[in-house]
């Protein structure tokens, strides 16, 4: 099978994104970059055809409405989360209703990646080194300090096509990611994988055999319904939750990284949204109705009611309904802990 199965994962509340990501429409299935959602776009970039094989796309059954509205009838496989249990588990699950050999993209369904064709690129590069029996990470250039990613250092490199990876970071303080890039060969962890189903599957079993088991088990008491497949519920809930990277890409002696300058974002708040948003003269960025006088660096976004802002800069301003956000840019992180987020 020399086709890349995209494995797309829709997890994750968006909770940084309110209002407008909430509970029940999450940021995955809003238009928030472009007129395609953050999903169709992902689904677009992954198109069928002579690189790609139809997708696996792995939810929760609360957003499964929103995920075939959006597959429309594009040939797929759905896999239907009974409860989430973070990466580790939901990839197991893909890998094994796939066959061995099968080469695994997995893929966030909420990130905006600017430049296709590099994608594309990356992906083959990464697919390559997968084929060889690494488990490989897209590492995207570090250009700033920033604390809300992992980082992963350059190795040495592997033929042409990549490098092994030196060692994972988790999300360190300001002065480590300043380090970080002063030093040079650190990249960005951007949350997207290859490997075939084979060597995911032996390496989650030796670095965390208790979730490979349950994930085993609760395939194999699954059952199909026409797209879907329903995991064994009773036997998944009992999987513990953890991410693939602390699973597994931070253990094995098979992780590899390929470059991937695809102009990424992982849109992890209206701040990052704003950065991947196309800007006027003044870096301001509207969508919705809005008058802007004399800003800078001021992003807005209204589904309905006018908004006016004059004389003020790195500003965000967000109308969803009945609810209204006001912050400035270096507060966007913080949108997360605000009670109406809390309680979408």
């Amino acid at each position: 099978m020399n086709q890349i199965v995209p494995v797309i994962l829709c997890g994750g509340s968006g909770t940084r994104l309110w209002p407008r990501s909430r509970a029940s429409k999450p940021k995955p299935f809003l238009p928030l970059v472009g007129e395609q959602t953050l999903f169709e776009a992902t689904l677009s970039r992954c198109s069928a055809g002579e690189d790609f094989a139809p997708p696996v796309v792995v939810a929760g059954r609360q957003h499964l409405d929103l995920v075939e509205q959006q597959l429309g009838d594009r040939a797929a496989q759905v896999i239907v989360e009974p409860i989430a249990r973070n990466t580790a588990a939901a990839i197991a699950l893909a890998a094994l209703r796939l066959p061995e050999e099968a080469v695994m993209l997995v893929c966030p369904s909420d990130h905006h990646i600017g430049d296709c064709a590099a994608f594309t690129v990356a992906a083959l590069a990464a697919a390559a080194l997968a084929r060889d029996g690494w488990l490989v990470a897209f590492g995207i250039l570090a250009t700033a300090p920033e604390t809300g990613f992992g980082y992963i250092k350059q190795g040495e490199p592997l033929g042409d096509a990549g490098f092994r990876v030196s060692r994972f970071v988790e999300k360190p303080d300001a002065a480590t990611a300043k380090r970080f890039l002063d030093e040079g060969g650190y990249h960005w962890n951007g949350g997207i994988f290859a490997f075939a189903a084979r060597t995911f599957l032996a390496e989650l079993e030796k670095h965390r055999p208790k979730i490979a088991g349950a994930a085993r088990e609760a395939v194999a008491g699954g059952h199909g319904e026409g797209r879907r497949f329903h995991p064994g519920s009773d036997t998944f809930a009992r999987i513990e939750s953890e991410s693939v990277d602390y699973a597994v890409m931070e253990n094995t002696d098979l992780a590899a990284m390929v470059h991937a300058d695809m102009v990424w974002s992982d849109i992890g708040n209206w701040q990052a949204l704003h950065a991947a948003t196309a800007q006027d003269a003044s870096g301001n960025a509207v969508r919705g109705r809005a008058e802007l006088v004399d800003c800078r660096n001021v992003h807005v976004s209204s589904d309905g009611p006018r908004v006016s802002v004059i004389g003020v800069s790195d500003l965000i301003v967000v109308v969803d309904g009945d609810e209204v956000l006001v912050t400035s840019a270096a507060g966007a992180q913080q949108v997360g802990k605000l009670e109406g987020a809390a309680n979408q």
